[in-house]
Protein backbone atom coordinates (compact mmCIF):
# COMPACT_ATOMS: atom_id res chain seq x y z
CA UNK A 1 0.00 0.00 0.00
CA UNK A 2 1.23 3.51 -0.80
CA UNK A 3 1.34 6.38 1.67
CA UNK A 4 -1.36 8.38 -0.10
CA UNK A 5 -3.88 5.56 0.28
CA UNK A 6 -2.82 4.95 3.88
CA UNK A 7 -3.28 8.60 4.78
CA UNK A 8 -6.69 8.67 3.10
CA UNK A 9 -7.74 5.69 5.21
CA UNK A 10 -6.42 7.41 8.33
CA UNK A 11 -8.50 10.50 7.55
CA UNK A 12 -11.64 8.40 7.13
CA UNK A 13 -11.05 6.60 10.43
CA UNK A 14 -10.36 9.91 12.14
CA UNK A 15 -13.63 11.32 10.83
CA UNK A 16 -15.56 8.30 12.12
CA UNK A 17 -13.97 7.90 15.55
CA UNK A 18 -12.46 11.24 16.53
CA UNK A 19 -14.25 12.53 19.59
CA UNK A 20 -12.48 15.46 21.28
CA UNK A 21 -14.17 14.61 24.56
CA UNK A 22 -13.06 10.99 24.74
CA UNK A 23 -9.73 9.81 26.19
CA UNK A 24 -7.14 8.31 23.85
CA UNK A 25 -6.60 5.28 26.03
CA UNK A 26 -8.98 2.56 27.15
CA UNK A 27 -7.27 2.04 30.52
CA UNK A 28 -8.15 4.32 33.43
CA UNK A 29 -4.94 5.74 34.90
CA UNK A 30 -3.69 8.82 36.71
CA UNK A 31 0.10 8.66 36.36
CA UNK A 32 2.95 6.82 34.57
CA UNK A 33 3.19 4.17 37.30
CA UNK A 34 -0.47 3.27 36.92
CA UNK A 35 -0.48 3.04 33.11
CA UNK A 36 2.64 0.86 33.26
CA UNK A 37 1.13 -1.59 35.75
CA UNK A 38 -2.27 -1.67 34.02
CA UNK A 39 -0.77 -2.27 30.59
CA UNK A 40 1.28 -5.20 31.88
CA UNK A 41 -1.89 -6.62 33.42
CA UNK A 42 -3.89 -6.13 30.21
CA UNK A 43 -2.12 -8.95 28.35
CA UNK A 44 -4.57 -11.66 27.23
CA UNK A 45 -7.58 -9.95 28.81
CA UNK A 46 -9.85 -6.98 28.18
CA UNK A 47 -9.33 -3.40 29.27
CA UNK A 48 -12.71 -3.58 30.99
CA UNK A 49 -11.50 -6.42 33.19
CA UNK A 50 -8.34 -4.51 34.07
CA UNK A 51 -10.25 -1.33 34.88
CA UNK A 52 -12.49 -3.36 37.19
CA UNK A 53 -9.57 -4.13 39.53
CA UNK A 54 -7.62 -0.87 39.19
CA UNK A 55 -9.09 0.80 42.29
CA UNK A 56 -8.35 -2.16 44.50
CA UNK A 57 -4.77 -2.60 43.38
CA UNK A 58 -3.83 1.08 43.60
CA UNK A 59 -5.59 1.62 46.91
CA UNK A 60 -3.49 -1.23 48.27
CA UNK A 61 -0.29 -0.30 46.38
CA UNK A 62 -0.49 3.43 45.57
CA UNK A 63 3.24 3.84 44.83
CA UNK A 64 5.96 1.66 43.29
CA UNK A 65 7.54 1.36 46.73
CA UNK A 66 4.36 -0.27 48.07
CA UNK A 67 4.11 -2.77 45.23
CA UNK A 68 7.81 -3.58 45.48
CA UNK A 69 7.26 -4.83 49.04
CA UNK A 70 4.09 -6.77 48.24
CA UNK A 71 3.68 -10.48 48.82
CA UNK A 72 3.01 -12.41 45.64
CA UNK A 73 -0.07 -14.11 47.10
CA UNK A 74 -1.59 -10.76 48.01
CA UNK A 75 -1.22 -9.42 44.48
CA UNK A 76 -2.47 -12.66 42.93
CA UNK A 77 -5.66 -12.48 44.98
CA UNK A 78 -6.46 -9.06 43.51
CA UNK A 79 -5.66 -9.85 39.87
CA UNK A 80 -6.83 -13.48 39.74
CA UNK A 81 -9.79 -12.60 37.48
CA UNK A 82 -7.43 -11.37 34.75
CA UNK A 83 -5.93 -14.76 33.98
CA UNK A 84 -2.22 -15.68 33.98
CA UNK A 85 -2.16 -14.12 37.43
CA UNK A 86 0.97 -15.97 38.60
CA UNK A 87 3.10 -14.49 35.82
CA UNK A 88 1.43 -11.09 35.95
CA UNK A 89 1.92 -10.77 39.71
CA UNK A 90 5.57 -11.66 39.29
CA UNK A 91 5.95 -9.12 36.49
CA UNK A 92 4.39 -6.14 38.22
CA UNK A 93 6.17 -6.81 41.52
CA UNK A 94 9.46 -7.24 39.66
CA UNK A 95 8.81 -4.07 37.68
CA UNK A 96 8.07 -2.12 40.87
CA UNK A 97 11.31 -3.35 42.41
CA UNK A 98 13.22 -2.28 39.31
CA UNK A 99 11.60 1.15 39.40
CA UNK A 100 12.61 1.59 43.03
CA UNK A 101 16.05 0.03 42.80
CA UNK A 102 17.23 1.36 39.44
CA UNK A 103 15.13 4.39 38.52
CA UNK A 104 14.47 6.16 41.81
CA UNK A 105 10.82 5.11 41.85
CA UNK A 106 10.12 6.77 38.50
CA UNK A 107 8.91 5.19 35.27
CA UNK A 108 11.61 5.45 32.57
CA UNK A 109 11.09 7.75 29.60
CA UNK A 110 13.01 5.74 27.01
CA UNK A 111 12.21 2.61 25.04
CA UNK A 112 15.54 1.02 25.94
CA UNK A 113 15.02 1.40 29.69
CA UNK A 114 11.37 0.31 29.63
CA UNK A 115 12.27 -2.88 27.77
CA UNK A 116 14.50 -3.92 30.69
CA UNK A 117 11.47 -4.17 33.01
CA UNK A 118 9.82 -7.56 33.66
CA UNK A 119 6.80 -8.20 31.44
CA UNK A 120 7.42 -5.16 29.24
CA UNK A 121 7.67 -5.55 25.46
CA UNK A 122 7.44 -2.99 22.69
CA UNK A 123 3.65 -2.81 22.84
CA UNK A 124 3.62 -1.94 26.53
CA UNK A 125 6.57 0.42 26.17
CA UNK A 126 4.91 2.27 23.28
CA UNK A 127 1.68 2.68 25.25
CA UNK A 128 3.50 3.99 28.32
CA UNK A 129 5.65 6.42 26.35
CA UNK A 130 2.70 7.79 24.41
CA UNK A 131 0.11 8.06 27.17
CA UNK A 132 2.39 8.92 30.09
CA UNK A 133 4.85 11.23 28.34
CA UNK A 134 3.48 12.09 24.89
CA UNK A 135 6.47 10.39 23.26
CA UNK A 136 5.88 8.56 19.97
CA UNK A 137 8.79 6.21 19.42
CA UNK A 138 6.72 3.51 17.75
CA UNK A 139 3.20 2.13 17.35
CA UNK A 140 1.67 -0.29 19.83
CA UNK A 141 0.43 -3.42 18.04
CA UNK A 142 -2.23 -5.39 19.88
CA UNK A 143 -4.65 -7.99 18.56
CA UNK A 144 -6.98 -5.37 17.06
CA UNK A 145 -4.20 -3.41 15.37
CA UNK A 146 -2.77 -6.63 14.01
CA UNK A 147 -6.10 -7.83 12.59
CA UNK A 148 -7.18 -4.50 11.10
CA UNK A 149 -3.74 -3.81 9.61
CA UNK A 150 -3.74 -7.18 7.90
CA UNK A 151 -7.26 -6.86 6.55
CA UNK A 152 -6.94 -3.33 5.22
CA UNK A 153 -3.55 -4.08 3.71
CA UNK A 154 -1.21 -1.99 5.84
CA UNK A 155 0.94 -5.06 6.50
CA UNK A 156 1.06 -8.66 5.33
CA UNK A 157 3.16 -9.89 8.25
CA UNK A 158 1.84 -11.76 11.31
CA UNK A 159 4.71 -10.65 13.55
CA UNK A 160 3.90 -7.53 15.63
CA UNK A 161 7.38 -6.05 15.16
CA UNK A 162 7.07 -6.30 11.38
CA UNK A 163 3.56 -4.83 11.49
CA UNK A 164 4.87 -1.94 13.58
CA UNK A 165 7.67 -1.35 11.08
CA UNK A 166 5.22 -1.29 8.16
CA UNK A 167 2.90 1.14 9.95
CA UNK A 168 5.79 3.43 10.85
CA UNK A 169 6.82 3.45 7.19
CA UNK A 170 3.33 4.35 5.97
CA UNK A 171 2.38 7.03 8.48
CA UNK A 172 4.10 10.20 9.74
CA UNK A 173 5.29 10.14 13.34
CA UNK A 174 2.77 12.81 14.32
CA UNK A 175 -0.12 10.34 14.02
CA UNK A 176 1.48 7.18 15.46
CA UNK A 177 -0.16 7.44 18.86
CA UNK A 178 -3.57 8.31 17.46
CA UNK A 179 -3.32 5.57 14.83
CA UNK A 180 -3.21 2.92 17.54
CA UNK A 181 -6.37 4.36 19.10
CA UNK A 182 -8.25 4.54 15.78
CA UNK A 183 -7.35 1.00 14.73
CA UNK A 184 -8.46 -0.37 18.10
CA UNK A 185 -11.74 1.54 17.90
CA UNK A 186 -12.31 0.25 14.37
CA UNK A 187 -11.38 -3.30 15.34
CA UNK A 188 -13.85 -3.30 18.22
CA UNK A 189 -16.74 -1.56 16.50
CA UNK A 190 -16.62 -2.65 12.85
CA UNK A 191 -13.65 -4.80 11.84
CA UNK A 192 -14.39 -7.47 14.41
CA UNK A 193 -12.65 -10.82 14.55
CA UNK A 194 -15.83 -12.65 13.55
CA UNK A 195 -18.45 -11.34 11.14
CA UNK A 196 -16.89 -7.92 10.41
CA UNK A 197 -19.48 -5.25 9.61
CA UNK A 198 -18.11 -4.38 6.17
CA UNK A 199 -21.32 -2.56 5.19
CA UNK A 200 -20.62 -0.03 7.97
CA UNK A 201 -16.93 0.42 7.15
CA UNK A 202 -15.88 3.84 5.80
CA UNK A 203 -12.62 2.49 4.33
CA UNK A 204 -14.01 -0.46 2.38
CA UNK A 205 -13.22 1.06 -1.07
CA UNK A 206 -9.52 0.83 -0.12
CA UNK A 207 -9.71 -2.36 1.97
CA UNK A 208 -7.95 -5.46 0.66
CA UNK A 209 -10.17 -7.78 2.72
CA UNK A 210 -13.37 -6.23 1.38
CA UNK A 211 -12.08 -6.29 -2.18
CA UNK A 212 -11.35 -10.00 -1.87
CA UNK A 213 -14.44 -11.11 0.02
CA UNK A 214 -17.17 -8.86 -1.36
CA UNK A 215 -17.18 -10.86 -4.59
CA UNK A 216 -17.70 -14.10 -2.66
CA UNK A 217 -20.97 -13.18 -0.97
CA UNK A 218 -23.85 -15.24 -2.28
CA UNK A 219 -26.79 -13.00 -3.27
CA UNK A 220 -29.90 -13.39 -1.15
CA UNK A 221 -32.42 -15.68 -2.77
CA UNK A 222 -29.89 -17.34 -5.04
CA UNK A 223 -30.42 -21.02 -5.80
CA UNK A 224 -27.69 -23.34 -4.60
CA UNK A 225 -26.75 -26.19 -6.94
CA UNK A 226 -28.23 -29.53 -5.95
CA UNK A 227 -25.83 -32.29 -5.08
CA UNK A 228 -25.99 -35.23 -7.47
CA UNK A 229 -26.97 -38.49 -5.80
CA UNK A 230 -24.02 -40.76 -5.08
CA UNK A 231 -21.37 -38.28 -6.26
CA UNK A 232 -19.26 -35.90 -4.22
CA UNK A 233 -20.11 -32.23 -4.44
CA UNK A 234 -17.48 -30.53 -6.57
CA UNK A 235 -18.65 -26.93 -6.53
CA UNK A 236 -17.25 -24.96 -3.60
CA UNK A 237 -18.92 -21.82 -2.37
CA UNK A 238 -17.38 -19.16 -0.16
CA UNK A 239 -18.99 -16.72 2.20
CA UNK A 240 -17.65 -13.54 3.71
CA UNK A 241 -16.45 -13.86 7.26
Amino acid sequence: MDRETACRIYSLLLKKYDDPGSPRTFLEFENPYQILVLTILSAQTTDRNVNAIRNEIFERFPEPEDLAKARTEEVEAIIRSLGFYHAKASHIIGTARSLVGRFGGRVPRTMEELLTLPGVGRKTANIVLNHAYGIDEGIAVDTHVRRVSGRIGFSSHPDPSRIEHDLMRLFPVEVWGNLNYLLIRHGRAVCTARNPKCSECPVRPDCAYYSLHSNCVEPRGSIRPRRAHGRPETLQTHSSR
